[in-house]
């Protein structure tokens, strides 16, 4: 093995130990958001709060996770990674312990809503792409896929643990077990996790020259809104926006909240239900794994219309597949609705690092709001339709006809000709990658 070689062995391996760290700092904050849909129940029958107050708070959760990402990307780049993520567990940690003490819902929506609500939206999918970008040259589908995979593992991977604990120890119980698990992550990510290569003089995985650390930003939020102000003249951006908010609304805005009481409503235990939820993550994980790896060799935007018309097919046989038992059908359900969850992910960020270059993580940031958005709305809509219809069977087939409305703005997404890895500020070449739609062909999304 040559000396350059032997040089290239520890950098790279650092870059996966960074990847890594993460990856486990997403699992943990992704584990905060589906706590509310094991506390339904316990709240309604402690404090008699209604299903639609409680997803009052789901909602506010779920929007300040997606408008807080966009803004957390820019302060990454002003203090650096390791700061924000430190601080924003300690603010997910902060919530969840105040929560034990509410006694009233609107403060199960400033506790849980706002303060977990801002902490876990500085570690969402744009992190994941902000360490990307910075870490690595090579394999960035591989990596944004494991990513975002690990932030829809840690989502539903402690639910069954966390479903125990309140069934057999009360609700309470359940955030201090939260709060534990963020103060070691804290100290993970403080002692490994490093903002850019070259603050130990490496390079990124897979890059041919050394390349400088980037220098701070100096106006943060103003970042994240010129970004937004730049990208959102274009109309790809919005179409873009569009599919991502149907994603959050058909998985996010059902699972988090809902999927759990609407098992429960049709016989299953909650355990049960916390069960399949698991395992819907553990497939999540390797499904979007799979959508890396693919984003690397396919047309981005075939992969998106083939993942959103298949979700649509799920979502409409959920209603009639829920039962006490736990039938084949119902692990078919969960391996097709699980590999395809969050598969959508690597296909939209690639096609924004396409069009957005250096400001890919902003943008993707408010398309990750757009996501959130459509997220808290389903939850919002899904809590008054059971308490008004008595059934979670219309939330189901409503997210299905999203979802194919999904697929076909997805065949809009191909950037034009004109779309550079790194476009200039003034944002000429988004508009000229927006002024080409339609008419060019869709391999420019291809690797």
């Amino acid at each position: 093995m040559t000396a350059q070689r032997v040089q290239a062995a520890p950098a790279a391996a650092r870059a996966w130990w960074v990847a890594a760290v993460a990856g486990l700092t997403i699992v943990a904050a992704g584990a905060f958001t589906t706590v509310p849909g094991l506390l339904v129940d316990p709240l309604n029958r402690d404090f008699g709060w209604s299903r639609s107050s409680i997803s009052v708070a789901v909602a506010v959760n779920m929007v300040l996770y997606g408008v807080t990402a966009p803004f957390a990307a820019a302060l990454m780049d002003r203090f650096g990674i390791r700061r924000v993520v430190t601080a924003a567990l300690a603010l997910i940690a902060l919530g969840a312990g105040l929560t034990t003490m509410m006694t009233a819902a609107w403060q199960l929506t400033l506790y849980w809503g706002l303060l977990v609500g801002l902490g876990c939206g500085s570690l969402t999918m744009t992190f994941a792409v902000t360490v990307t970008n910075a870490w690595f040259v090579k394999r960035r589908g591989l990596v944004t896929g494991a990513l975002t995979g690990a932030s829809h593992l840690g989502q539903l991977a402690f639910l069954p643990v966390l479903a125990w604990v309140v069934q057999n120890k009360g609700w309470r119980l359940a955030p201090i077990v939260l709060c534990l698990a963020a103060a070691v992550v804290v100290v993970l990510v403080w002692l490994l996790l490093r903002d850019h290569p070259a603050d130990l003089g490496r390079k990124p995985y897979g890059a041919e020259e050394f390349t400088p650390k980037p220098p701070p930003a100096q106006d943060s939020a103003g970042r994240a809104i010129t970004v937004l102000g730049r990208s959102a003249r274009g109309g790809r951006f919005w179409l873009i926006a569009a599919t991502f908010a149907i994603c959050g609304a058909s998985t996010n805005g059902i699972m988090w909240s809902h999927f759990a009481p609407a098992a429960h409503d049709h016989g299953m235990p909650m355990t049960i239900a916390a069960g399949l939820l698991t395992a819907i993550g553990v497939c999540s994980a390797t499904g979007t794994v799979i959508s890396g790896w693919l984003t690397d060799r396919v047309d981005a935007r075939l992969l998106l219309v083939g993942y959103y018309a298949l979700r649509a097919v799920t979502l409409f046989l959920l209603p009639s597949i829920l039962a006490p038992t736990v039938a084949p059908s119902m692990v078919v359900w969960v391996v097709v609705y699980g590999l395809i969850d969050v598969a959508t992910v690597p296909p939209t960020i690639h096609i924004c690092r396409k069009l957005y270059g250096d400001d890919s993580p902003v943008v993707f940031g408010w398309v990750n709001a757009a996501h959130q958005l459509g997220a808290g709305a389903m939850a919002l809509v899904a809590g008054m339709l059971r308490d008004s219809l008595g059934s979670y069977d219309a939330m189901g087939y409503s997210a299905a006809v999203l979802c194919v409305g999904a697929a076909g703005i997805a065949l809009t997404l191909a950037p034009g000709e004109h779309a550079r890895e790194r476009p200039p500020t003034d944002g000429s070449a988004v508009q000229q990658a927006d002024e080409g739609s339609g008419t060019r062909s869709a391999d420019k999304l291809k690797a």
